[in-house]
Order: structure tokens, then sequence, then C-alpha cells
């Protein structure tokens, strides 16, 4: 049965919730942020307030969920800002087999989203160097998965698929030749740049435990310093430059309504700011630096052509469209990416 052919009444919510040691739920209201294949739920109880999340389907292997709360446990108690997970009454597990499915338990953050500023935009590049730094001494309980957008096959993969998903989702007839066009483009400029990547020797470079998910979304401020870092079920093993280039594109990208108008140049300011936090707390190499513009549009090309790939769309927007718009964005890159790499010397 799908989460959509299984609802969450407020029945099976307070069901849920009896298991953990909350006290009287009086409260229970839908949080509309994330995906909707895992339900989020804002509890407000004589214990105080709280997240309670449904794992999806395929995001709830027990094995990676115990490497993931292994993780943000060792977190709390390191003092580094993330929601802590609240156990259950019966034996203290932060993880919750109820009815076929896995439940997660947080407190609840009340804090502001990325305002995009300067001194936001610092501080969460602190906010990542810090956790570097304090996840490297973390001995997991559990094999950390591997993988990433750099030289990666299935993205490769998914380049290819494109083409047909697109015409079974999206009205492009008449275009063919213009998709094919794109799509070869953004293969030759993430190609070029895992190449460039490789030749600076990340291939070589210190593994540790990485966020891998690194965005706006996923980081909470109060007067723009990082209240909570959210969403650790991506934290793998990688080089962790893999994890500053995207933290830096994600913080750095010019968007707006319409992918289509987006401009093609990132925000050259926040992307200084952005790893000048990160090098308050962890010094990065200058082959690391160097490597960030290439990682960068790898990072662009692989978070877009995954759920096009899947879907034909990206989230609500046209596919084809935001496919043309990484494309003009990897293009700026790619031109820039001398200059930027000398900038972040």
């Amino acid at each position: 049965m799908t989460a959509e052919q299984d609802p969450l009444t407020d029945v099976k919510l307070r069901e849920v919730l009896a298991q953990y040691p909350v006290g009287h739920v009086h409260t229970i209201d839908e949080f509309t942020r994330g995906s909707r294949k895992s339900p989020k739920f804002v509890v407000t109880a004589d214990g105080g307030r709280f997240l309670l999340k449904r794992r999806a389907r395929g995001k709830d292997d027990p094995i990676k969920v115990a490497f993931a709360h292994s993780l943000q446990n060792y977190l709390a108690r390191r003092q580094f800002p993330l929601p802590h997970l609240i156990g259950t009454k019966a034996d203290n597990n932060s993880m919750l087999h109820w009815n076929g499915w896995i439940f997660e338990l947080f407190e609840y953050v009340e804090a502001e989203p990325y305002d995009g500023s300067l001194d936001a935009t610092y501080h969460a590049g602190r906010a990542l160097a810090m956790y570097h730094k304090l996840v490297r001494e973390y001995e997991a309980q559990w094999v950390p998965p591997h993988g990433s957008y750099h030289d990666s096959d299935p993205v490769r993969n998914g380049l290819n698929a494109i083409p047909t998903t697109l015409s079974a989702h999206e009205s492009v007839h008449g275009r063919e030749a213009e998709v094919l066009s794109a799509i070869q483009q953004v293969r030759e400029v993430y190609d070029h740049a895992a190449d460039a990547a490789n030749s600076l020797g990340l291939q070589r470079w210190q593994l540790q435990i990485v966020h891998s998910d690194y965005h706006p979304g996923n980081v909470l401020f109060r007067s723009r310093r990082v209240a909570a870092v959210l969403d650790f079920d991506a934290a793998r093993i990688q080089p962790r430059v893999t994890d500053v280039a995207n933290g830096t594109l994600q913080f750095a990208i010019i968007g707006g309504q319409d992918p289509t108008e987006w401009p093609e140049f990132f925000d050259e300011t926040r992307i200084k700011r952005f790893l000048r936090g990160y090098d308050e707390i962890d010094t990065l190499t200058v082959a690391e630096l160097r490597a960030i513009p290439a990682l960068m549009i790898e990072a662009l090309v692989a978070e877009a052509v995954v759920p096009i790939a899947a879907t034909g769309s990206f989230g609500d927007l046209a596919g084809f469209g935001f496919l043309q718009m990484v494309r003009r964005k990897a293009t700026w890159l790619a031109r820039n990416a001398d200059r930027l790499g000398t900038m972040l010397q």
C-alpha cells in the first residue's frame, strides 16, 4: 500500500504518538514542507513541540536509518545545532516500527529560513565546516553509504534516459532536436568538469562522512546564525570538498519563480562569503579550492538530471525548461571556472 493509499488519520497519529514520552497531545498539524511521500506533522503536547515524520518507502532501510540516527545522536552530544531525536517510551529507540512503517520524532526547532544575506551565508559555511570537523572523530556503528554526484555513471545514464522520459511526460513534439542538443551540451560540460576535478587529484583525497544534501532548505537560522542543520538521511563517505562545493552552489545560486528566466551567473559575493565562513573553522587546500567550480557544475547537473530522468519534471517545474536553465548555469561556470578558482585561493 502506498503512502497515498494509507493516509495518516488523527486516530492513527495519536496511536503513534502514544509510543513516545510527550504527554497529552493537544494539536497535530500537517507540515507541508518537504517530500509528499514522507508526511510530517507538527505536534503540540505537554512535553513541548515536536515534528513527527513517517519515512517514505525506499527511504526506510533500517540499516541506513540506524546509521543516520547514530550520527545525529553523536552530533547532539557534541552540541552541534540540529533537532534532537526523541526515543520511544518502551526502549528509548529513535526508530519506531509501527504497522509496517518507520516513524521518527524530533524536537521542533523554532527558527527562520535562509534570507539570502551575506551574514547568514557566512554562518552556513561555518556550520558545515564544524560538522566536517566533528564527524572525523565519529566511529560509525553502521556502514555508511558511498556514492556521489562526482564522475557518476548514474548521472550519465540519467542524461541518456531524459529524451524518452520527456516525450512521455512533457510536450516536446517538434523540439526533439533541441532536447538532444541541450542534453549533449550538458553531458559535455559535466564530463569536462569531472575530468578537471580528477586532474587536481580528487580521487586520491581523504574520505570522510559528509552531509551530502547541504542547501538552504536544510539550514534554519536565528538572527542569521545557524539554529539547526536538518536532514542527515543522505550522509555518506566522500571527500569533504564534494560537500563544500555543493553547499557553495546551493547558497550562491540565483533563481526565482520561473527557471527559464533565471540568470546564468551566480552570486560571487555569496560564494566567497560561504567559503570564508568555512575557512574560519576548517581550512581547505589550494587544490580543493581550485576544484570547487568544477564540482559545482557536477552537483548542479546531478541534482537536476536524476528527478527529470525519473519523472520528466523537477518537482512542480517542467523538466525541459529546468534542464535548459541547468545548461545555461553550467556553461557559465565552465567559462568562468579558471577565474573563480583563482579568486577562491
